[in-house]
C-alpha cells in the first residue's frame, strides 16, 4: 500500500501529458514530419502494445473480484485504468494517422523480432498470459489468486518493458517515445512494489 499511490500520481502525470498532445500527433510529432507508415515502429508499436495492454486490464478487473485485500484491490485497480487509457491513446493515435488497427504481419515484427512468440495458447507475445494461465485466474480467491495475478504482471509487465524499451530505440513520433518511456519506468517501478507484496505472502516472481 505505501507505493502504490505513488505509482498511480506517476502514471495519472505520464497520461495527462500524453493526452494533452494526442492530436498533435495526427501529424507525427506535431513539427510537420509525415504520419507514420503502417509497417513503421511507431504504427506496429501502437498496435501490438495496445493488445498487450488489453490482457493486463483483464487480469486486473479479475483477481478484483477473486480478493478483498485492499493493497492488491488498489495496484490492480491503478494497473487497469492506466493500461486502459494508454491503450485508448495508442489506438487513437492509429485513427488520426488513418492507419489499421490490425495488421498481417506477426507481433513485433516492427521490432525485428516477429518470430520470439508463438501465439500458443493466446500468448501473442512475451509477458502475455496464456488462456490456461488467465483460466486459472478466474478459478482462484483470496492469497491464492493476488500470487497468481501479482506473478503474472510481473511477467506482463517485463514483456511490456521490452516492447516500450523497444519504441524508445526506433519509434520517430517524438510523443509516442515519451509515453514508451513512461511505460518503461513506471512499470519498473510497479516490479518492484509487486515483488515485495509477493515477498509479504512467502512467494516470489517466476523464473
Amino acid at each position: 500500500m505505501r507505493h502504490v499511490g505513488w505509482i498511480a500520481g506517476a502514471a495519472a502525470a505520464v497520461l495527462v501529458a500524453a493526452g494533452a498532445i494526442t492530436y498533435a500527433v495526427a501529424d507525427g510529432d506535431g513539427s510537420g514530419m509525415k504520419a507514420p507508415t503502417a509497417d513503421s515502429a511507431d504504427a506496429g508499436f501502437a498496435r501490438d502494445m495496445a493488445v498487450h495492454h488489453q490482457q493486463a486490464v483483464e487480469m486486473s478487473y479479475i483477481v478484483r473480484d477473486r480478493t478483498k485485500d485492499v493493497e492488491v484491490r488498489r495496484l490492480a485497480y491503478d494497473i487497469a485504468q492506466t493500461q486502459a487509457n494508454q491503450r485508448g491513446m495508442l489506438l487513437g493515435w492509429l485513427d488520426l494517422w488513418e492507419l489499421p488497427k490490425v495488421s498481417s504481419d506477426a507481433p513485433m515484427t516492427w521490432m525485428g523480432m516477429g518470430d520470439m512468440a508463438s501465439g500458443k495458447d493466446g500468448a501473442l507475445m512475451p509477458g502475455m498470459a496464456t488462456n490456461t494461465e488467465m483460466k486459472k485466474l478466474n478459478t482462484l480467491s483470496g492469497k491464492q489468486a493476488e500470487i497468481f495475478y501479482l506473478q503474472l504482471m510481473t511477467d506482463h509487465h517485463k514483456g511490456g518493458i521490452h516492447m516500450a524499451e523497444g519504441c524508445v530505440a526506433k519509434c520517430e513520433v517524438g510523443v509516442e517515445k515519451k509515453l514508451a518511456q513512461g511505460m518503461v519506468d513506471a512499470q519498473q517501478s510497479e516490479i518492484k512494489l509487486m515483488a515485495d507484496m509477493l515477498k509479504e505472502r512467502g512467494a516470489k516472481a517466476r523464473d
